[in-house]
């Protein structure tokens, strides 16, 4: 069995816990550290943790950690992700890789040269609603695809998460924060993005916490929070996304994908299910298509445990590094088109990985 350590233990880390804990059954975890001690203890304590590190330098020495987790904070990525490389121990990072993509290519080759494996979120793209929708497209279901649309439009997160101040941040804003789920979705079922053209801006300079706890503390806005563009793909399909915390909207996540023979709606890439709708020709009718993929509900480790089931066979993983470097690169294109005035061309390779196996054997990887 492969052993997790996790450095981090915050809001989304209780789903990787119960998650490692309940279905995921070739992974399970060896410690956790947080700077904050009492959310190590107290996650150790519900999840029966054996082991609790001072820090993540004592984590990345005990040899019984095969695989760091990493879910720290976006801009704490690259640091955590290089000293856990350093010290010889394959990474899996919450997304994105880095808010930078010059650091990103700096982890992707470190990884490379000391012969580990690296990759990290989102893997809801491993999930039955986007396995579903692939399957369509690969199949023809709408023939070949020439265009999409797509957006995730909110008016941000300070009303319900407990610390929202990172979002606003350096490595935050509705790009590198909930793209990072769009982004994988759409290569996944589309293939490399080849160019990018943008616009970016910054509605509020300060907005407040809607929280019970902070509610009406101000929070100083550093990052773009509406941003909007167009993006041509390696295979000529060409449309258009937008990311906000700016507005209120009541289709507030969508993948729509337009075919010669039909159009398919996507579920929302932020989950592993939700419904998959096709219409064929000029019905005007969308019919709803079974899910043909396990992994429907919560399923936030699914990356993590087919990376660990790579390791000890050899095989590619799907949530790799290369996927994560080159979303990087198409959420930085945005910001830097914005700034430049032009169309920014990507250079970051992408492959498609291979697509999920069916399985009668639950939390078991191929």
């Amino acid at each position: 069995m492969i052993r997790i350590g996790f450095v981090g233990v915050g809001n989304i880390s209780g789903i990787y816990l119960r998650d490692i804990t309940n279905i995921f059954r070739e992974i399970g975890i060896e410690g956790v550290c947080d700077l904050i001690p009492e959310r190590a203890e107290n996650a150790a304590k519900e999840f029966g943790v054996g082991k609790i590190y001072k820090d993540m330098y004592e984590l990345f020495a005990d040899p019984a950690v095969d695989v760091v987790l990493n879910l720290t904070r976006p801009y704490q990525h690259y640091e955590v992700t290089r000293a856990a490389l350093e010290a010889g121990k394959h990474v899996y990072s919450e997304k994105p890789l880095s808010p930078d993509l010059g650091e990103a290519k700096e982890l992707v080759e470190l990884a490379k040269r000391k012969g580990l494996c690296l990759g990290g979120a989102p893997d809801t793209f491993m999930g039955a609603g986007i396995q579903t929708c692939r399957a369509l497209i690969d199949r023809g279901f709408i023939g070949k695809p020439l265009a999409f649309e797509a957006h995730m439009l909110s008016r941000g997160p300070e009303n319900w998460h407990p610390d929202p101040e990172f979002f606003y941040q350096y490595g935050g804003g509705p790009m590198f924060d909930m793209g990072p789920y769009y982004m994988t979705a759409l290569i996944n079922l589309l293939g490399r993005v080849s160019e990018v053209t943008g616009f970016v801006r910054k509605s509020f300079d300060v907005r407040p916490i809607l929280n019970k706890t902070k509610y009406g503390v101000p929070m100083e806005v550093e990052v773009p929070t509406h941003e909007a563009g167009a993006l041509r793909f390696e295979s000529g399909v060409i449309g258009t996304f937008t990311a906000s915390f700016d507005v209120y909207a009541d289709r507030s996540d969508e993948i729509v994908i337009y075919g010669s023979e039909g159009t398919l709606r996507v579920p929302d890439p932020n989950n592993f299910g939700g419904d998959v709708l096709l219409m064929r020709g000029r019905t005007g009718v969308y019919e709803k298509i079974p899910l043909l993929f396990p992994y429907q509900g919560q399923s936030r480790a699914v990356g993590l445990a087919d990376m660990a089931k790579a390791i000890e066979t050899g095989r590619p993983w799907r949530a790799n590094s290369a996927q994560q470097l080159h979303v990087v690169e198409i959420l930085s294109s945005f910001r830097r088109s914005s700034a430049e005035g032009r169309a920014i061309t990507l250079e970051t390779p992408y492959e498609r990985s291979a697509p999920m196996v069916y399985t009668d054997l639950p939390g078991i990887l191929d």
